[in-house]
């Protein structure tokens, strides 16, 4: 086999070691563009983990690597004159020239040809090259030739980000990974430090363009802009310099391909993919590649199998891994939002960016800083914890909105059953929320309630227009009073066009084939092309609907409701409005969010002013349609900020379900970012819904300061007494148990 490589970076240097200690005929060459030694950077950073897969895979190599490491398994972070460290991390820095240096004795040990200083820049040279071979290698970075060559085989995609970077190097010796925040008249800037050898760290200054532009840094030159940099940092470089090496202001790139193999060419590191540095990932995902590509090539079978291997096994963990540092570069561009924060919130907020990190496994590495957090979070919820005592897990903490304290953090997110009898809600759900209520959470909201029979979606939709309405809701509600902690909430809706559809499990959104009623909407858009077609609303048509949702909330105080929700989400009437995707008016309801939202304002305004002023109120909106030209994030604030100024207490921030062409990215807590940005960028609580599973995951949730209530769902219908499951599982004995049910907790215990 012969084998070609353009670029010997690591990934192309790792591969030719593990492939020529597998298969000693290969015939391997490195070409590489650069003088040996001419390198970009100053230290790479690996996590154990990768460590010991290096181990695995080339004794020899890991054990010259890791003979040269600087290794630390604390986390600095310093923001307005406080630090907080995290221990039991486990990292090692190397100076990324000393790694080259390291790879590329022991690829010459075992035969491989390496050539440095090779113009590589003509195409047909590079496709000569690819003929004269049997595996052509990218290796070859960022801006690879063999990617560009056949982009249309491989197709990219290139997503350049916000912020700014400058990768520097200083000899100031960081005993912990540290992030800095340092602000001044142009704005804030944050560096990403660590040490790598005995001698130097790698120091990365990194701000927004915001920031970027008021410096006035831009334009200035390398020296003018290290001296600015070294005086911002001083506190932290104690005296010592900035050093550069071919140093300039960029912005990351992030880079994904469809395919990362075309006949006999094949994409490894930085060609394939890209991840953020703040996770440290970029040599770890090229070495791993290397691994991988030498395996699938032990494994057996022809070439295009071995790269049908390599690719399938890789790309999931590299997508995963992209999607961990998407996350962290997100914090860090919008970093500025965080300030509002308490300083050790922020400190948490930031370990905790990626999800990788967690409340409960920040307990395992380092169960002080866990402790502190959990105090520090209790504090903040006016709960005094006496030193000898362990402070409740953030779930567990009460909060107070107007008059109506939640004993904890987690809500019942609505769930529509379609089981309601003329929208009189029954004995299933009498059974059915009685058991969430008993369940142990602190706040069980209601399916939507409509307010109108021509306002429900189904015809097994529950409804508060009728007095048989509110005596069933009484029934439900004072049993959950009487029998639980737990306090309820009515989600009052409208269907609009999405209403006159048959029960979820008869095919969801789909028209009734028969007894349809007229529905409405702003503009006259089926959901479906077959859907009905709903009818536009006049100025009288919105007066009447106001009118039903003022009744439905006289009816909702009758009924004994802890809180009322106006439903402003998922596509049904009051979001028909929001989204310029559905509304589509000339006239004062339309054109600008502040238009789109001034119909659902007025029916908040007749709802607030019918709730007793000492209960909360809230709202759901849908934040995003998942759709190019649906709500904005500008959209969002400004909705929250409206909201807020009208005397909404707290925001349930869901998203999509606004027209089926909509395509949403799910994953673990997807939609808690734009609770995150509702909360600390328009300062308004929050509640975050979507994909929630886990205690751990409300515990980081909320301790991160990205909400102030968590939503579940499904793990309601799996389990009603998922709360009462969690505290169990974390020690809270403090939680309420109904007495009926108080033997079954040391079960739970022993489990």
């Amino acid at each position: 086999m012969k084998v070609i490589s353009i670029g010997a970076g690591p990934a192309a240097l790792y591969f030719s070691i593990l492939a020529r200690q597998r298969f000693p005929s290969w015939d391997i060459t490195l070409l590489e563009r650069n003088a040996r030694g001419d390198t970009f950077g100053f230290g790479v950073v690996f996590s154990d983990e990768t460590l010991s897969n290096l181990l695995e895979a080339d004794p020899p190599t890991h054990a010259e690597i890791t003979a040269s490491f600087a290794h630390w398994d604390a986390i600095d972070v310093h923001i307005r004159g406080e630090t907080f460290r995290s221990a039991g991390h486990g990292f090692s820095g190397i100076s990324r020239r000393r790694l080259l240096d390291i790879l590329e004795a022991r690829a010459t040990a075992l035969g491989v040809t390496i050539e440095h200083g090779v113009d590589l820049a003509d195409p047909e040279r590079v496709r000569a090259l690819r003929g004269e071979c049997d595996l052509l290698l990218g290796a070859d970075g960022l801006r690879s030739i063999v990617r560009t060559i056949w982009r249309d085989e491989f197709r990219p995609s290139f997503d350049v980000r916000k912020c700014r970077y400058l990768w520097l190097g200083t000899p100031r010796r960081f005993e912990a990974f540290t992030f800095a925040f340092a602000e001044n008249a142009h704005g804030m800037f944050q560096a990403h430090a660590y040490r790598f050898d005995d001698s130097m760290s790698t120091f990365i200054a990194e701000c927004d363009e915001e920031t970027f532009a008021r410096s006035g840094l831009g334009d200035a030159p390398i020296a003018e802009t290290v001296a600015y940099l070294e005086k911002l940092f001083a506190p932290w470089l104690g005296g010592e310099p900035l050093v550069t090496n071919r140093s300039q202001w960029i912005q990351f790139v992030t880079v994904r391909n469809e395919r990362w193999h075309h006949g006999n060419a094949v994409l490894l590191g930085d060609a394939a993919h890209t991840a953020h540095f703040s996770i440290g990932s970029g040599t770890k995902l090229a070495l791993e590649d290397a691994i991988a590509l030498a395996d699938c090539f032990a494994g057996g079978g022809t070439l295009d199998e071995a790269l049908d291997r390599y690719e399938a096994s890789r790309h999931p963990v590299v997508e995963r891994t992209q999607k961990a540092a998407q996350d962290s570069l997100v914090w860090f561009e919008q970093a500025r939002r965080y300030l509002a924060l308490p300083p050790w919130q922020l400190a948490f907020s930031l370990l905790t960016r990626s999800k990788r990190i967690t409340f409960e496994s920040l307990g395992k590495r380092d169960p002080a800083f866990a402790d502190d957090v959990a105090r520090r979070f209790a504090a903040s919820a006016g709960v005094a914890v006496a030193p000898t005592e362990a402070p409740p897990p953030p779930m567990f903490t009460p909060l107070t909105l107007r008059g109506m304290t939640l004993a904890n953090r987690v809500v019942v997110s609505p769930m529509c059953m379609y089981s309601a009898a003329d929208g009189t809600p029954g004995d299933f759900h009498l059974v059915h929320y009685g058991a969430l209520a008993q369940g142990g959470a602190g706040l069980v909201m209601t399916e939507m309630t409509d307010v109108a029979a021509e306002a429900r979606i189904t015809l097994g939709c529950t409804g508060i227009y009728t007095d048989a309405h509110t005596a069933a809701w009484r029934r439900i509600v004072d049993f959950a009073h009487d029998q639980s902690g737990a306090r309820v909430g009515l989600q009052l809706g409208h269907a609009g066009r999405k209403g006159a559809t048959r029960l979820m499990w008869e095919g969801i959104d789909e028209p009734l084939a028969e007894g349809a009623w007229e529905i409405l909407a702003p503009s006259p858009l089926p959901y479906f092309p077959h859907s009905q077609r709903p009818r536009p609303m006049e100025r009288a048509d919105m007066d009447r609907v106001i009118a039903q949702y003022a009744a439905a909330t006289t009816r909702a105080v009758a009924a004994g409701f802890d809180l009322i929700e106006v439903h402003m989400a998922h596509g049904y009437l009051l979001a028909s409005f929001l989204s310029p995707l559905t509304n589509l008016r000339s006239d004062g309801y339309g054109g600008s969010i502040e238009a789109r939202a001034r119909f659902p304002l007025e029916v908040f305004d007749a709802v607030r002013a019918r709730w007793p002023e000492e209960r909360p109120m809230s709202v759901r909106v849908s934040a995003t349609d998942w759709h190019p030209h649906g709500i904005t994030d500008d959209d969002l604030r400004a909705l929250a900020a409206m909201l807020k100024a009208r005397g909404c207490d707290i925001v349930d921030v869901s998203s999509g379900q606004t027209v089926p062409e909509g395509k949403p990215v799910f994953g673990r807590m997807f939609q808690t970012p734009w609770s995150d940005l509702v909360r600390n960028e328009v300062g308004i609580a929050t509640m975050a819904v979507g994909n929630i599973q886990s205690a751990d995951q409300v515990n980081s949730i909320l301790a991160s300061g990205r909400a102030d209530l968590c939503v579940l769902a499904r793990p309601h219908l799996a389990d009603p007494f998922w709360t009462l499951r969690a505290a169990a599982a974390q020690g809270w004995d403090a939680q309420r148990w109904p007495v009926q049910y108080a033997a079954g907790r040391s079960t739970l215990a022993r489990g």
